[in-house]
């Protein structure tokens, strides 16, 4: 599998009563299919993983498999507080049919996270998981940054196709790009500093802002692989206060708010989480419409 495109990290649906609701997937997953996505994240941060059991998350994966049809490439979120559990989710996400792990550093003891230690975890999963490995890198989540060496070192394993580098800090992801081989994918991990990544070497990105908008997404894309860098950056610009509001502002609970306001299915987040309401949801609907609006007037 080569790691490159446009993917959404997408959310988990809950019903009423807190459970999954793999109906309201599969209408998402219609909608999803009509759109330029390259694939999507399943049981990642957008997803809240760590509020899901271990079942939920193999039924979640299994039900990602099956409803891209093959068209999208699914990876599956397989980080737990134990190796032995993360290979035992691994071992399900290869089982349902996923075509790869996204796998976050060990994060709880994280002082103990020497480079020795570092490097046995994730080849650990590599050597064992029958699935291509995605380094995930998530400081803001995890108190812990994954460094460029640890990185350039664990991108010579021959099953670690990648990451995903959600730091924001576009010097280290340029020393990724740099110091990994061609073959290796980075992606950006925020619609907010796309373009930038892709001026250093990116091969794509993992944004929570495509799940609404994946043909902006793409638009940044392409018009930067064109050389017009008048579009993406423009483009870039105006995506941001979009990608901000589902991120850093209000979260996954403003990312679900926002997917109710666009007619995909959203639904309650599970707590602790607390949905965003009033004022707050209305704004977010202000900015997805402004948004929507704008694009729809440059689009080509």
């Amino acid at each position: 599998m080569e790691l490159k495109g446009i993917y959404a990290p997408i959310p988990t649906p809950f019903n009423d009563d807190g459970d999954l609701d793999l109906d309201a997937l599969s209408l998402n997953f219609d909608k999803w299919l009509r759109t330029p996505l390259d694939g999507i994240v399943a049981s990642g941060s957008n997803g809240e993983w760590p509020l899901l059991g271990f079942a939920e998350r193999a039924a979640l994966f299994g039900a990602c498999a099956d409803l891209s049809r093959g068209r999208l490439k699914v990876i599956a979120g397989i980080h737990c507080p134990s190796t032995k559990e993360s290979l035992d989710l691994g071992i399900e996400a290869a089982r349902a049919g996923c075509d790869a792990v996204l796998v976050l550093p060990p994060h709880y003891y994280k002082g103990q996270n020497s480079r020795e230690g570092l490097l046995a975890y994730f080849r650990t999963i590599a050597d064992s998981v029958r699935l291509p490995v995605v380094l995930y890198n998530m400081p803001s989540n995890t108190g812990f940054n994954l460094v460029p060496d640890i990185v350039a070192t664990l991108s010579e394993h021959p099953n670690i196709i990648g990451i995903k580098d959600s730091s924001g800090d576009i010097v280290q992801i340029a020393s990724i790009c740099r110091d990994t081989p061609e073959e290796f994918g980075v992606f950006a991990g925020s619609g907010s500093f796309f373009l930038p990544s892709l001026a250093v070497g990116c091969s794509g990105g993992t944004m929570g802002v495509a799940n609404l908008f994946a043909d902006a997404c793409r638009d940044i894309f392409l018009s930067f692989r064109k050389g017009d860098l008048e579009r993406s950056r423009s483009l870039q610009l105006s995506i941001i206060e979009m990608n901000q509001a589902v991120t850093k502002r209000f979260g996954v609970p403003g990312l679900k708010a926002a997917m109710d306001h666009a007619g995909l299915y959203g639904g309650p987040v599970r707590p602790p989480l607390l949905p965003v309401e009033g004022e707050v949801r209305e704004e977010i609907g202000r900015i997805y419409d402004c948004f929507r609006s704008n694009y729809r007037e440059v689009s080509p």
